[in-house]
């Protein structure tokens, strides 16, 4: 069988027989994962900052510098966070924040050689495209230089965070300020030259149509033909409490349990050059997070020791280490705790 092309996934999202996409999709993760290991980390989501000038309708979490409960963490503060990470095993953080108008690159390599040099062990899988290419704005730097700088002092890998859906249109309404889809897609070219892996998301649900997921995905399967720096696609829907796109179009509906499975598994079929898909049970809850594995995805991403983003839009799912490895037995895989490069570091 050849590559699935664009109108054969569209097919399949508008008209495929839900039972039917669920077994392809397995059938395909097995062809990739063969001993059924269901992988998870333990980390923390760290949000330094909450002040941000991007002003994404969707987010419920962003503040203005001058508003009363805006904030940037200490070195100290975040320190803190991390030795509660270690305590219970943890091994990665993710390290996201607003994007705040003030922070220049120098104060990002002092955090990120402070953190190195304090917790060696820990593996900083940080700031998104969108941070990247503000800090490249701020700094009169390229991508390219920002990176080269950031991994010389210990960042890692990138999240895929800021993907939305990339497409223009979307993206307009839905984000004006922030950056392209091109760019988007460059940042993270840019990461992969250099040796710096990332992950692929993309958050679907708000007014996107059937084709431009499709677009989305067919961006970033050719992206990772070219260069095959992603380590994983991760795809949740908008979550809409307390945002302002909420407001703007009451119209948006929250996607269904059955639309996100469905989504996934075409996923799974359409991006065939992608070693992991990971379930979005902070977004699904832990019932169709397990699903998902049944689904075509073969990781169960994080037990989320915090996440303040999605709790910000009245999302507050939680599972620890303990009831993932329940959850990934109860459907016949075998769990395993890995680190942010997808390595195996203990079997259950």
């Amino acid at each position: 069988m050849g590559r699935m092309s664009n109108q054969e996934a569209l097919e399949l999202i508008q008209h495929g027989d839900f039972h039917e996409l669920g077994r392809r999709a397995y059938a395909k993760k097995l062809s990739l994962h063969p001993d059924k290991i269901t992988t998870f980390v333990v980390d923390r989501n760290i949000n330094y900052t909450n002040v941000c000038w991007v002003n994404c309708k969707f987010c419920a979490f962003y503040r203005h510098a001058k508003e009363e409960d805006s904030y940037v963490l200490s070195f100290e503060q975040i320190g803190q966070k991390i030795e509660e990470l270690l305590e219970i095993g943890g091994t990665q953080i993710l390290f996201q924040g607003g994007v705040h108008p003030k922070l220049k690159i120098e104060w990002y390599e002092k955090l990120l050689e402070w953190i190195s040099t304090h917790y060696p062990t820990i593996t900083i899988h940080g700031f998104s495209a969108i941070e990247i290419d503000y800090i490249a704005k701020i700094s009169h730097l390229s991508y390219t230089e920002v990176l080269e700088r950031l991994q010389k002092k210990g960042l890692f890998s990138i999240p895929g965070a800021g993907a939305e859906i990339l497409s223009d249109r979307v993206r307009d309404l839905v984000a004006p300020h922030k950056l392209s889809a091109e760019k988007w897609l460059e940042v993270h070219r840019s990461a992969h030259k250099i040796g710096m892996k990332s992950t692929a998301t993309m958050m679907f649900g708000t007014l996107e149509s059937d084709e431009e997921i499709v677009e989305h995905w067919e961006k970033i399967r050719k992206l990772q033909d070219e260069t095959g720096g992603f380590r994983a696609f991760i795809m949740w829907s908008f979550q809409s409490d307390n945002t302002l796109l909420k407001q703007e179009y009451p119209e948006i509906e929250k996607s269904s349990p059955n639309r996100y499975l469905r989504l996934l598994a075409v996923s799974r079929l359409y991006l065939d050059n992608f070693q992991n898909i990971q379930s979005s049970w902070v977004t699904q809850g832990s019932y169709i997070g397990q699903l998902a594995l049944m689904f075509g995805a073969n990781d169960l991403g994080s037990t989320m020791m915090e996440e303040n983003v999605v709790a910000s839009a009245g999302v507050t799912n939680k599972m620890n280490q303990n009831e993932m490895i329940s959850l990934i037995k109860d459907v016949g895989e075998n769990p395993a705790k890995r680190d942010t490069a997808y390595n195996i570091l203990e079997r259950f």
